[in-house]
């Protein structure tokens, strides 16, 4: 009886219920397909670290499991790392009040934290990044772009920074250049600084040439618009030398924290660590391999960087990077653990944010 209702239903119900029938199959697959993806985002790190962890001295390991650990320098390493991490946050507040929107230091912490933890936990397309531009555009609806601008700006700064102090780390430290890929990951850190120094230089100082570059952004063909308010919201922080000055001072702060926190670290589980000079060589490489956008907070390819520069920089080489990296990677869980309170305190709006994250294709 059915099989003839449906043989004798008009052709546009036919075709409506083939469509919906398409449609369906093909969120299934956008579904299993993200879930992969997302599967693939935690298991191959994880993969990465246990691989690492066997070409580690086993009898180390033991004796590391055993012995007791200077817990005093690590943990001085966690309130270094802390500091660096709030001071980040402190710094994104003084991008956003330098375009003049209104923005409380509580909130650049609240969000700061919230999105720490979502660079761990959040296995979607919505990063720590992603969820601080859309609550910053949510709350400054008339200046949408400029607001998100300062988590990119943001993100960019740090980059740059990591990149400067291990110049400097590397002109004064003059690590030996016998080895080829030593000497190639030095030549290319310092070139690198020197496009990145020179490219902020001609976005923030000269006017005429960044007026140059605001007329070739509103030209490129779809987004050129978009790309002219975000050189127009760096071409503000010109006018402000002073919340440029003070933000660079932050972020250079930041990287050093991080290099002595590292440091640290490594003299809480080691008996002989790498000096310091070094660290202030590994760690901001580390850092800059961990900022790949492949796994959640550079899970797996900061572990991956910490242990091969250990082989390349320090004198003697070492083995045994990987145990520093995991020691530093407790410490920024037990840091995110703090974005756990926030979350709770206003998850139904989190959710939100999150849901709007995910559907705005303006902010991916």
């Amino acid at each position: 009886m059915s099989s003839s209702l449906t043989a004798c239903s008009p052709p546009h119900q036919k075709y409506q219920a083939v469509v919906g029938l398409s449609s369906a199959a093909l969120i299934r697959s956008q579904l299993l397909k993200k879930s992969f993806i997302t599967i693939l985002k935690y298991v191959v790190p994880l993969v990465i670290i246990g691989w690492l962890l066997r070409s580690v001295d086993q009898e180390k390991l033991v004796r590391l499991w055993h012995e007791q650990q200077n817990w005093p320098m690590m943990l001085g390493g966690f309130l270094l790392a802390f500091a660096a991490v709030c001071l980040s946050f402190y710094r994104w507040h003084l991008l956003v009040r330098g375009l003049g929107l209104p923005f409380r230091v509580a909130d650049a912490f609240r969000l700061g934290f919230l999105g720490y933890l979502l660079t761990f936990v959040s296995g979607g397309s919505v990063g720590g990044d992603l969820f601080k531009a859309v609550f910053i555009a949510h709350e400054q609806p008339g200046r949408r772009t400029e607001a998100v601008a300062t988590v990119l700006i943001d993100r960019v700064v740090g980059l740059v920074s990591l990149l400067v102090i291990t110049s400097v780390a590397i002109v004064m430290a003059r690590p030996s250049y016998e080895s080829p890929v030593v000497a190639a990951i030095c030549n290319l850190t310092l070139l690198a600084t020197v496009i990145g120094l020179t490219a902020m230089f001609l976005v923030l100082v000269p006017r005429h040439t960044s007026e140059l570059m605001l007329k070739i952004a509103i030209r490129v063909p779809k987004v050129g618009v978009t790309l002219g308010r975000l050189v127009a919201a760096l071409q503000v922080y010109r006018r402000r030398p002073g919340v440029v000055a003070l933000v660079l001072a932050l972020s250079l702060g930041v990287q050093g924290l991080l290099a002595i926190s590292l440091f640290m670290a490594a003299e809480s589980v080691l008996d002989d660590a790498p000096s310091l000079a070094s660290h202030f060589i590994i760690v901001p490489l580390s850092m800059v391999a961990g900022a790949l956008p492949f796994t959640p907070a550079g899970l797996g390819t900061f572990e991956l960087a910490m242990d091969q520069l250990y082989l390349l920089i320090p004198e003697p080489p070492r083995s045994d990077g990987i145990l520093v990296a995991l020691v530093y990677r407790l410490i920024t869980i037990v840091i995110a653990i703090i974005g756990v309170g926030y979350y709770w305190a206003s998850r139904r709006e989190v959710r939100e944010l999150l849901d709007e994250a995910e559907h705005d294709p303006s902010l991916s």
